[in-house]
Order: structure tokens, then sequence, then C-alpha cells
């Protein structure tokens, strides 16, 4: 998962710097000071949002933020949450117990990115789109689940999906390219109900140095990370060819689960802000369909500096600018500027054909076959054959044999003659 690891931990909103003007001349009425923590909100004006506020804040649109649940007591998700469910097992059925002994306050920092509505009009956190509403789903991570965490997000999504979800927000990772087959169908169901999927690209500081699962999924809305001066963030982002656009990922103000206000780096909060300017969109354009808001928002993204190319491995397409995103005038695309996932799996999944229907078989009766000649035994010309035994070979002994009979009988009666005539005279 894309921890979010903590630059520092602010426990009140006190703390957080505070820079004060000179005092004001006499009779000059002071300007009202400016509440730290938005002071320390540098997005809000330096990538479009306050310009975005001009036309929306996002209301009538619902995120839902698939992570360890949204807490249930700070004051700036007063009213945001509207439904919720946990799919790890361990959490509660709203989704909004925080689950996991490390990362338990995860989720609350990456809502209050999104949709955190502060502590009062110019005070207090406050997220990108703080009129849009908020699903809950809590998932658990590692061996604290009692359910593996591929079934968990096929879930997560299908139940974020039924529930109304507009934009999903993950800010988690698998440090792998490669998915489950399941995740297929969970993400195409999300794809076929129109809704926009924003994922974390993941960072090195945690240990992923390219962009993994779910961020690899063709169709998705990839966010990479930038500093506060718009340069790519060596700890808190990664690099790959699947990043769409990148957002701040350091020096990030979140809402902890019992209200505490932290400072943390990460994409996991680059994600929720883009996801944040995704509902801008979507209340600012409820024409457009899932595809044409993820174009627009990669098509108003800045060019960062020194990137050579329209898309770079390390910043996608750009920087987010949520004032153009809402504003500008975009030519309208058919089809997801991210890759089409059906696609992809007609490709390089096997091919599941279905089962041919059996057409039924009648028996057919057969004739009788007639009965087989009997076989001749291969005979040679030059041994005798029957006829020639009984018309040639045994007529011809017979005659000869007569033959020599006779000529043996005349024989003899030629020699008694003989012997008869030379008799002595007396």
């Amino acid at each position: 998962m894309s921890r979010g690891l903590l630059a520092a931990i602010i426990a009140t909103a006190a703390a957080l710097t505070l820079v004060t003007a000179a005092p004001a001349a006499a009779g000059v009425p002071e300007a009202p000071e400016e509440d730290p923590v938005r002071a320390a909100e540098y997005w809000l004006d330096g990538y479009g949002v306050e310009k975005a506020w001009e036309t929306t804040r996002g209301k009538g649109v619902t995120i839902a933020v698939i992570d360890t649940g949204i807490g249930k007591g700070p004051v700036e998700f007063e009213g945001a949450v509207v439904g919720g469910t946990d799919v790890s097992g361990i959490g509660t059925p709203d989704g909004r117990t925080p689950v996991g002994a490390v990362d338990a306050n995860h989720g609350s920092w990456v809502a209050s990115l999104a949709a955190g509505r502060g502590t009062g009009a110019d005070t207090g956190m406050i997220g990108v789109a703080p009129e849009a509403e908020l699903l809950s789903v809590s998932v658990g991570f590692g061996s604290a689940a009692s359910r593996s965490f591929t079934e968990q997000i096929a879930e997560a999504i299908r139940w974020s999906v039924d529930n109304g979800a507009d934009v999903i927000n993950m800010s988690l990772t698998t440090n792998v390219p490669d998915w489950d087959e399941s995740w297929d169908d969970a993400f195409l169901y999300a794809f076929e109900h129109d809704v926009v999927v924003v994922v974390a690209a993941g960072n090195r500081g945690s240990g992923t140095t390219r962009v993994g699962a779910p961020a690899t999924i063709p169709g998705v809305l990839t966010v990479g990370g930038v500093d506060p001066n718009g340069k790519a963030s060596v700890e808190a982002s990664t690099q790959g060819i699947t990043i769409g656009v990148s957002a701040p990922s350091e020096e990030l103000v979140g809402v902890s689960a019992d209200g505490r206000l932290v400072l943390w780096n990460g994409t996991s909060g680059a994600a929720p802000i883009v996801a944040g300017i995704a509902a801008l969109v979507r209340a600012a354009h409820p024409d457009l369909d899932a595809d044409n808001v993820i174009n627009r928002i990669i098509q108003t993204a800045k060019p960062p500096a020194g990137a050579d190319a329209d898309h770079d491995p390390l910043y996608g397409y750009g920087l987010v600018d949520a004032g153009a995103a809402v504003s500008a005038t975009v030519p309208a695309v058919t089809e997801n500027p991210m890759g089409s996932l059906s696609e992809w799996i007609r490709l390089y999944r096997r091919a599941q054909s279905d089962p041919q229907p059996q057409q039924p078989v009648e028996p057919v009766e057969i004739a009788p076959l007639p009965r087989a000649d009997q076989a001749e035994r291969a005979a040679s010309p030059l041994l005798p054959s029957r006829d020639t035994l009984l018309y040639g070979t045994l007529p011809l002994s017979v005659a000869t044999a007569t033959a020599i009979l006779v000529a043996l009988g005349v024989t003899a009666a030629v020699r008694r003659i003989r012997s008869s005539s030379r008799a002595p005279s007396r």
C-alpha cells in the first residue's frame, strides 16, 4: 500500500507555521489574518482549485474512498460522508471505524484532501471538492484482515458503483504490475457504469520503484507526485508509462480519524486531490461521461518544466490544473485516453469461449452388412492347384502307370517267346 508516511505530526491547527504581516497603520483596518491551515494548503491556489470554485465546489457528485475508513469524529467530515461499508471483515458495517494498526488514519487523511468541509467558512482543512459527498469503504491490509486483499478490492469497487459513486479513489498499490483476473470484472463493472477511477502511482520511499497494480490497469487515471515546487518527488512518487497526471505529494495537510492535523507525503495524497478535481469537472459538466472527464483533466494539465515529451514517465501528461479542467474548451473524445481494459483483456487474457450447445442425437438404425467373401489364399503359378491336380496331374499319372504296366507285360511275353524258340533238340 502507498502508506503516505508522515513528514511531521501537528497536534493542533495553531502549531502550523503562521507568518503575520506588520501592524497596520493607524486608521487603516487590519486585513483578516489568514487561517494557518488554509495557508498550508498551497495546492488550492497553485493548482487552480480556488479558480474552479468560482464555477462549482462539487455539489451533487459522490466520491468513494476505498481505504482504511473515514473517522467519525472530525468536524471536517460532518455532512460529507453519506454511506459506507466494510470489506475487510474486521471493521464496522458503516465503514467508519478505521482499520489497521499502522494505517488506521490513512483513509481519513485521503478523504480530507478530496472533500473535507473545513471548520468554518475560511478555517480548517478543506478538500478540493468540499461540497461533494463521500462513501467510506474500509479495507484491511496484511494479516490483520480476515479476507484476501484481492477479494476486498473487487467487492469494494462493486459496492461503490452500486451505491452511487461517480468517482472512486484508491490510494493504494500492490508494488507489482500484474493483477488478479478477478479484478478484470470489477474494474470493467466500474467503467461500464461510467465511474472515474483514480489511483495513486506509489512511492519510492515506501519501496515502490515502479508503478504497480491497480495503477497499471488500462482505463484508470494514475496520479504521480511532485514537490511544492512542481518537480517530480524523489521519495513521494514513482515512475511509469501508465501515469496520467501529477499532483502535489509532499507537505500535504490531512485530518486524522481523531481530528488531529498532520503533514504527510505520498501519492496517496496526490490521488485524492485529482479525485476532487474529477468531482469538480463532473459537477460542472454533468453531461460528460467518465472518458471525457478524464480527458479534460489530461488535456488541461500544465507541461512540467524540463519534460521533453507530451507524455513523461515521471509526470504523465503534466501537472493538474483544476480551473482549466473545469472551464477550458476541450474537444470531446469517444474512448478513454488511459486505455481500454476490455481490449487489453481480449488481447492478453486467454480466451474464455462459451460452451457450444449440444445438438440432440437421434438413434439411427443401420442395415446389417453382407457376409464377407471367403478370402482365397494366394497361389504361385509354379505350384499345382486343385484344378491342375484333378484334371492334369492325376489323369496323367494314371495313364503313365497303365502304360508302364502294359510295357512290362509285353516285355515279359516277348522274353518267354524267345526262350521257347531257343530250347535244345532231342
